[in-house]
């Protein structure tokens, strides 16, 4: 039975080169070709494929940001030309990551995890040698999906974000977008100079920060522009007065 394969990647001539290559696959049928992230969801979501070709950086939304509004994402193998984002792809539980130019032998052996049902983190020792996930230019917006709709939101425009179970928060100054990700893993992705974790369950954005208060002894609070109240933790608050240099 044949794979069921999309290719998603905004230069023609990738997407060319390794349809050429694919073609050479007896077991996989690709059925779509996408340049850009939003072609990609919708044509997943129409198609359900066992398999996608995702590039990473792409116009409007990135392949990371497509994959997190996507319910319940299909097998995935990354290809870009940069390997700063190894470590991350596997974070996000893909299959594989091919470096461009895409090299026939090692396109081989990606799919040939797929076909032996064994995905495994170790396939990163065939990378560059990433030692760690850098990222050298932290999100400048979080993209949300709402009323079926993609919003992006500019990163100044968040006041900030709160843990709720496996979900975040995401507050504006007068409404919130609920996402499916966990705290950490959106702390990792924010600019740690504009982003401090004051408590467990709140990420601030400094920016919009009005004024800190003792509220009990040792506790405090801050109190945003909208005038909205949030508890600062004691861990919290050396986050914050490090950032602040307070």
């Amino acid at each position: 039975m044949k794979m069921k394969t999309i290719l998603i990647d905004d230069e023609p001539l990738a997407r060319a080169m390794l349809l050429e290559l694919l073609a050479k696959e007896k077991d996989i049928e690709v059925i779509a070709e996408c340049g850009d992230g939003f072609e990609g969801m919708k044509a997943i979501q129409e198609h359900k494929p066992d398999l996608i070709f995702l590039d990473v950086q792409m116009p409007k939304i990135t392949g990371f940001e497509m994959l997190e509004l996507l319910e319940d994402p299909p097998k995935t193998i990354f290809t870009t030309a940069f390997d700063e984002y190894a470590i991350k792809a596997f974070e996000v539980n893909a299959i594989d990551y091919l470096l461009k130019p895409i090299h026939p032998e090692r396109l081989e052996k990606a799919l040939q995890k797929i076909r032996n049902v064994a995905p495994s983190i170790e396939s990163a020792t065939d990378l560059q040698s990433p030692k760690k996930f850098i990222n050298p230019d932290y999100s400048k917006r979080i993209v949300v999906k709402t009323n079926g709709k993609i919003r992006i939101l500019p990163l100044n425009e968040v006041y900030f974000i709160e843990s709720s179970d496996d979900y975040i928060k995401i507050h504006t100054e007068n409404q919130y977008f609920l996402k499916h990700q966990t705290m950490g893993n959106c702390e990792q992705q924010l600019p740690p100079d504009q982003f401090v974790r004051i408590h467990r369950s709140y990420l601030i954005n400094i920016a919009h920060i009005h004024k800190i208060e003792l509220y009990e002894k040792d506790q405090y609070c801050a109190i945003l522009r909208n005038n909205t109240k949030l508890a600062i933790s004691r861990s919290g608050y050396a986050n914050l007065k490090s950032v602040l240099r307070l």
